[in-house]
This record gives structure tokens, sequence and C-alpha cells, in this order.
């Protein structure tokens, strides 16, 4: 992600000239005279007594993971001084420099130079800090400065001088050994800038990881394609399908998932699907519109070799289909709408939101982008300014952390089609670069991202991440009917998103915030449909004939969200609790005489295998966390509601292969406590995973409570995707998702304030302008 070059950009024109905004200046800290470690002045009236525990036990966290503290023989008792400055905020992303660190020093440690050439690099994150690391942060170090995310205590905290090291994590496979490893990286304070990009780095702690397979890497992928191409028997079984131009061939290297013993991770296996081309010069040809059926391949990854290959089944190749193409001018015939006038949205004063490196502020909300070559978008320290109660938080960490992606034709090569695209590919590291489109519109701001390559080289994908305002209909309005006033408001929301292609699809994923503060996440699917060839005359059950000797079958999408809420929890603190509603009728009798009563019935989910849920429309089902120490104006808990949108559950039967790896999608909702090791509800190498049930499932047998505790949702929600003929030759934008709602946590509706001008619209001469808000906020990067 970057850290030094912010773009922002209107539409699609590039603005590098953008400046970041002045960062303010932090508290004076006092030095106490015999070490390096400074107090910070704090209110001498409060009782201190119920918080003194989580100082010391936050203060000694940093006393084990900072260097030494060193004396300062200028230093004065008494002289207010200030922190010194950090280049790095604790949850920015790797810069490019540390990732370069962070695998010179793994590769530095191989024991052979065997060793050390067979090692590929598949993934190199920030080991996120403790959630006390990311308060004193927040409270001293970074602007703006919020001092109350840190107890108060009788004297006023000890705050280190300076904060710990970074650290990165990096999980490497060994081509010569089969051996999957993972290191954690301790990365020096020296940057690029000062010392021309020579940092060191400790490794701190490594370990082999036994009987897993990492995820597939785009250098694989093409060393896949590039072999079977070349494979004497593939060639001859082409030929025999009128296919001799290997130019024409996509092979897919999908991973092998698991289905029996011989998908033991043991080795590393790849089942590529095969699909074909009809014109060499059309390099954006649809090639999926032609799948090649009938012949088994089985790819060893290690050695890079076909180890299995029969040609099981002469199927012909579709013929071209006319309408196969989604390029202009090649659709219906060539002819396309030319009656779409231009449409431009403005803002001609600048964007309301602003940016400070990866912080965001934008109306009352504020949050770190972070992001991750598995999850792609992270976002951090979600909070809320509610005018005389400040800073409210609502969430630490929000992101998607897997998706899975079943098929349900019986039928081979599609039985084995259920992509783990988190897991076995990385959202992240298949993210796009919006910089050529206009992914989105208006005034953008967008991030770049940094990640490792194969072999351990740094890769960016500019314009990453895209953040923008958009314009959301009404907000709200009322009209009095007897004076005839009105008053209406418009919605407007903060976008954060990315997009990532994982073979034949397109991935869209949004966080939403909204001025009433609402939290949307959103999922967008599109891109193009995985299908499967008919012989002439044949049809399938399981999908869709959308061309002649051409089919799509059904299959399904699932999608995790992680969310660690801290609903008006300070970082650390575990003061939350989930409360599920439903929607009950009143049985008839003497208190229903007239037989329309319902009313809402909460329960508490107060333990682990309690909290499995499910969806149920038929009750308006909803979830409910809250705070079990705030409470509201008419004293009820302070909370935040999820409101499932559409869903559904797998239609596979219980004893399908790939439950075996994704129990977790047995159920739409989960909760756990907070444990920074519980990431992946599938575990952490969902590839070839010959283990049942674990991650999540496994997790939530020990039961632990929640009827006080640091809370995570684990939300699964799906689509079943039952193919149209107007899925072809492109498959529009299918939206499934689902919202967090303040419930009781403000006192009356954040949305009563909104001006009427924050989101006017003006329609003038086909250009839609947008008025900024007038409000003090807008901010030009």
């Amino acid at each position: 992600m970057a850290t030094t070059q912010e773009k922002t950009t209107p539409c699609c024109v590039h603005n590098d000239t953008a400046k970041s905004l002045p960062p303010q200046a932090p508290p004076a800290l006092v030095r106490k005279p015999s070490d390096d470690w400074a107090v910070a002045a704090t209110d001498p009236s409060e009782d201190p007594s119920r918080k003194r525990s989580a100082v010391a036990t936050m203060i000694h966290s940093f006393e084990t993971v900072t260097d030494s503290p060193t004396t300062n023989a200028a230093s004065t008792k008494g002289i207010p001084i200030m922190v010194r400055a950090q280049t790095s905020h604790p949850l920015d992303p790797l810069s490019t420099a540390e990732i370069s660190v962070a695998v010179a020093t793994v590769r530095a440690a191989g024991e052979t130079p065997e060793v050390r050439d067979g090692m590929r690099f598949f993934e190199v994150a920030l080991v996120e800090p403790d959630k006390n690391v990311v308060a004193l942060a927040d409270a001293y170090f970074f602007p703006p400065f919020q001092p109350s995310l840190l107890p108060k205590t009788k004297g006023g905290p000890v705050i280190p001088s300076k904060l710990p090291p970074r650290r990165a994590r990096l999980v490497v496979y060994n081509k010569k050994s089969n051996e999957t490893s993972i290191w954690i990286v301790q990365l020096s304070e020296v940057h690029a800038a000062t010392r021309g990009g020579h940092h060191r780095g400790k490794v701190i702690w490594s370990k082999v990881v036994p009987d897993v397979q990492p995820p597939m890497d785009a250098v694989e992928y093409a060393e896949c394609e590039a072999v079977v191409k070349d494979f004497p028997l593939f060639r001859e079984a082409m030929k025999r399908r009128g296919i001799e131009d290997m130019d024409l061939v996509m092979v897919d290297a999908w991973c092998a998932g698991y289905h029996s013993d011989a998908d033991a991770p043991s080795r590393r296996l790849a089942k590529p699907l095969i699909f074909c081309r009809t014109e060499s010069d059309c390099p954006m040809e649809n090639g999926y519109a032609r799948p090649v059926e009938g012949i088994h391949v089985l790819v060893d990854m290690q050695n890079m070799v076909v180890i299995e290959f029969e040609d099981r089944k002469l199927v012909p190749l579709p013929p071209a289909d006319p309408l196969r193409n989604y390029t202009p001018g090649e659709t219906r015939g060539g002819v396309d709408r030319s009656d779409v006038k231009p449409l431009q949205i403005i803002q001609p004063e600048g964007p309301s939101f602003r940016v400070n490196g990866h912080f965001v502020q934008w109306q009352k909300w504020n949050f770190r982008i972070g992001f991750t070559p598995r999850e792609g978008l992270v976002i951090y320290s979600v909070a809320y300014i509610d005018g005389s109660r400040g800073r409210r938080p609502v969430a630490h960490r929000l992101s998607f952390v897997e998706m899975v992606v079943p098929y349900g034709d019986p039928n081979e090569p599609h039985y084995r089609k259920n992509a783990f695209d988190a897991g076995e590919d990385g959202l992240g590291k298949n993210a796009h670069s919006l910089k050529k489109g206009c992914d989105c519109l208006g005034y953008i701001k967008y991030f770049d991202a940094h990640l490792t390559n194969f072999n351990g080289g740094v890769e960016t994908i500019e314009n990453c991440v895209c953040l923008h305002e958009e314009d959301h209909g009404i907000l709200w309005k009322h009209q009095d009917w007897r004076s005839g006033l009105a008053e209406v408001r418009r919605s407007r929301r903060l976008t954060v998103s990315f997009i990532c292609t994982v073979a034949n699809y397109e991935y869209g994923f949004f966080w939403h915030f909204y001025q009433d503060g609402k939290i949307e996440a959103e999922v967008k699917l599109t891109g193009v449909l995985s299908l499967g060839a008919l012989q002439p005359g044949e049809t399938r059950k399981y999908g869709t004939t959308i061309a002649p000797g051409l089919y799509a079958p059904v299959h399904q999408h699932f999608f995790v969200a992680r969310m660690d809420m801290a609903v008006d929890c300070k970082p650390g603190e575990g003061f939350n609790q989930v409360v599920e509603v439903n929607v009950k009728i009143k049985e008839p009798g003497k208190n229903n005489v007239h037989n329309n009563a319902f009313y809402a019935e909460e329960e508490l989910l107060r333990s682990e295998l309690q909290a499995m849920r499910d969806c149920n429309t038929l009750s308006a089902r909803h979830w409910i966390v809250r705070n079990t120490r705030n409470v509201n104006r008419t004293g009820q808990l302070t909370g935040y509601k999820l409101v499932p949108g559409s869903n559904c559950l797998p239609l596979a039967g219980s004893e399908a292969k790939f439950l075996r790896r994704a129990a977790f999608l047995k159920h739409n909702l989960w909760v756990t406590p907070y444990a920074r090791e519980e990431m992946y509800p599938g575990g952490e190498f969902p590839n070839q995973n010959p283990r049942v049930g674990e991650g999540l499932a496994t997790w939530v047998k020990q039961n632990r409570s929640l009827e006080e505790a640091d809370i995570v949702l684990w939300y699964v929600f799906g689509i079943t995707h039952i193919p149209r003929l107007e899925d072809w030759p492109v498959m529009p934008v299918e939206r499934i998702g689902f919202m967090l709602m303040p419930h009781g946590f403000f006192n009356c509706s954040p949305a009563v304030d909104v001006p009427p001008s924050a989101g006017d619209v003006e329609v003038k001469d086909n250009v839609i302008a947008v008025k900024p808000i007038q409000n003090g906020l807008i901010a030009k990067l």
C-alpha cells in the first residue's frame, strides 16, 4: 500500500501533485530523568483503580517487545519533549523497502545454497500488533492524537518514546524440498530514503508447517500452462479436436482441492481446466466460450511436469458463437448503442474526505485503510465522532477472509470446481490496477498496494484501492400535509473498494460508510461464466444451455466477512456481547383478541456453540453486538446490529467433499472471542487440506463464553447462481451483502443534522454537479 506517493484524481485523470494534510503537533510529554520513557498528563480527579491493571499490562507488553530504553544526557526533569516522529503507523501495510528487507533476511537465513535457491515467496504481510500498541500509536504518535484511547490512571500512563519495531510474516515454499514454512522477521527502523534501502532485519521465529500446501502463484499458473501445452500427448489430443495452434489454447491451473488420498499435500498438484480461442490475433476474445472437455491432466507443480494424462472422452469443441465476444463493436452484429450521451460527476471544490497517510476522515467517521495479499482491502479502527461523547469505536478490523465457489454439476470436471479464492489464490494478489478505467466515478483517492512476487521481488499494483464519495438517493424526507412544507436530505456515502480477477470471474469488494451511522458491506460479482461443452443434442439438468454445444453449470458463491467488533470499547476491552432478535407472533387469546399481535424477542448468545446461527427471513432475524457497560438515554445498552441481506446455505449434500474443507459454510453466523491466531475460517492452508473441519468449526468446539468478551463476528453470505441466457457473453453485476446499523447506539438519528446542501444535485447541460458539504470539512488533497 502506498505510503509516500498517494494519488487523488477526478475520475480517471491523474493528479500526482496532491498533498496530504499537515500533521498536527503531539501533546507535550514529560521525560523521566532516569530513562527514555515519557509520562502524559491526565485528569487527576478521575479514580484510576478500575483501569490500573490494564495500563500495567499495556506497559509490560511494550517492555517485552521494544528495544531497551536508552538514556539521554540532554534530558532534564520536567522539560516538555516531543515524541520522536514515526514514519509508519503500526497498521500501515508493508512498504516496498520493508518487503525487500524481509525477503532478504529470510533468504540469508537459509542453511545451504540449495535451500536459499529453492525459496519461493507466497506472502509477505505485516504482523499486526496487539491492540494496545495500536491504541498507543493513535493516542500519542500519529495525528489526530487521541489520548482518550488509553485508560486514565493516577499520574498518567508511562509512555515509551518509540513504538515497537514493525514485523513481517512470510509464507515460504521450497521447491526443492516441497516444504512450507512461516517466518517472522523484525524490521529495523532504518529507511530506504536515508540508507539507500539497505535495511537490516532479524529472524525472530520460524517453523516448517507439515502436511500443507500454500496457495498457487501467477508464475506457477504461467509455467503450468506452458508445460501442459508442450506435452506431446496433450498436443495429440488437441489435434484430434482440430486444434494445432497452441497459441489458441488456454490452460487454467486450478488447485486440486481434496477429494481423496490421491490429493494429499505430500505432492503439490494442479488439475487444469482447458479452453480454446478461435482467433490467435484477438487477445481479448472470450476463450472461456470454448471449453475443452474429456481431457484429464494432473500436474506436479513442484517439479512442473505432467504426471497423469488421459483423453477420456472426445467431446467436440463448441462452435464459435457469434455472440461470444464482449469488446466494443463485436457484440450483436457489431452494433453498439449510440444514444447514450455523456454523464459527468464533478466536485468542483474537491471531496469532503480528508486523508493523512492511510488515515481517513469523512463526516463523523474515521478509520485506517490496510491491504493484505490474501484478504485485499482491510478496514481498521472504525470510529464515529459523536458530539460531546467524542470518539466512539465501532470495529477494530473489517475484512473478507475467505470465499468458496462450489459447482453443482456432478460430472467431470465440474464436480471438483470448488475454489477457495482467498485461501488458494489470494484476493489481494489478484487485485486490479484501477488507473486505466473509470471503475469509480467522481473525485477519487487511490492507494497503491505492494506485494512480493514468487521469486521474492516486489511488485506494485498502482491505484489498487479506490476511495470516493457517492450520491445515494434520499437520506430522509417528510412533508407536513397541513402546511405543505417538506424537508428532504440526500444521502451521501463514502466508498472504499478494490476489484480482483480470479480466472473467469471478477469480484468487487466494497465498504460503504453512511451519514446516518450505517456501514454496508457489498460484493459485486461479474466477469464471464465458467462453461462446459455438450455433445450434439445433449442437455444437462445441472445447468443452462446458452449457445449450441455450450452450457453454464449451476453454482454458488460464498463469502466470509470477519468483523472484529469494538462497540463503544477502547482497544483491548472486552465489553461486548451478541443478542439474537426474532419476531414472534402472539398466540390468540385474551391478550390478542384481534389476532394481530407480534413482537421482537431477544436472546443472549452465551457461548460459541449457541452462537452458530442461520438467517431466517420469516422471523426477521438479526443480531446485535452490545456494549455491556454503556447505555443510551433510555437506559438501554448501546449496540450495532448485523442485518442480513439475501443469503443461502450450501445446496450440496452433507457429505460433499468440499465441505470437508469448508465446514464454516454450514451456518450463516459464527461468533468467537478474539484470538489473534484465529484469522481464516478454513485454516490458513485450505489447498489440498485433508483435515476435517479445520479452522472455525474446530475453534468453536471450545465453547468459550461470549457473555462479555472481545467479540468477533464471522458472517457467511452467499448467492445461488442459476445462469440465464442474459448472462452471456458477459455476466452483468450481481450484488450481495449486509448492513451494520446503529441500534440504540445514538440518542437520536445522526441524519438529523445533515444540512440541505450536503447532497443536493444539480443537472445542467448533461453534467451532474454534486454540491459539496458546507460545514468546513472539505479538504483539497
